[in-house]
């Protein structure tokens, strides 16, 4: 399981956030062997007056919060870290200065899901990548 929120300036997550969602599932299928249908996303799409990102970034920042199940190895994660630079770059023209990443994993039973915590749930994926 993961959820991924996707924070940036609205005026340039708007027009590209079909695209972007895409990019970045994409890269989670990779990394994380996710299936298509597995996509949890949130684009949270700020004014500039609500969005400090510090100096050296230009509008186009984003950062990248990703929740998921513990148990993917050190690899995948860096995988996927590297496939989400690189291609958010080269899809979208992000630089790299401009893309944070944070992924967070949390054992399954602080998860709820379909009723159940997560550890009493049976997923269609591979969690131990």
């Amino acid at each position: 399981m993961s959820r991924i929120k996707i924070y940036g300036l609205k005026s340039h997550l708007d027009p590209i956030r079909g695209a972007l969602s895409d990019t970045i599932h994409g890269c989670m299928m990779e990394a994380f062997k996710l299936p298509a249908h597995h996509r949890y996303q949130r684009f949270i799409g700020l004014q500039a007056d609500e969005f400090y990102f510090g100096d050296g970034h230009s509008d186009r920042f984003l950062a990248l919060e990703i929740a998921c199940f513990e148990g993917r190895s050190m690899s995948a994660k860096k995988t996927l870290i590297r496939l989400l630079q690189e291609r958010l770059e080269a899809q979208h023209g992000i630089p790299r200065n401009d893309i944070e990443i944070s992924i967070t994993d949390t054992p399954r039973w602080n998860w709820g899901l379909y009723g159940k915590a997560g550890d009493e749930v049976m997923v269609d994926y591979p969690v131990g990548v």
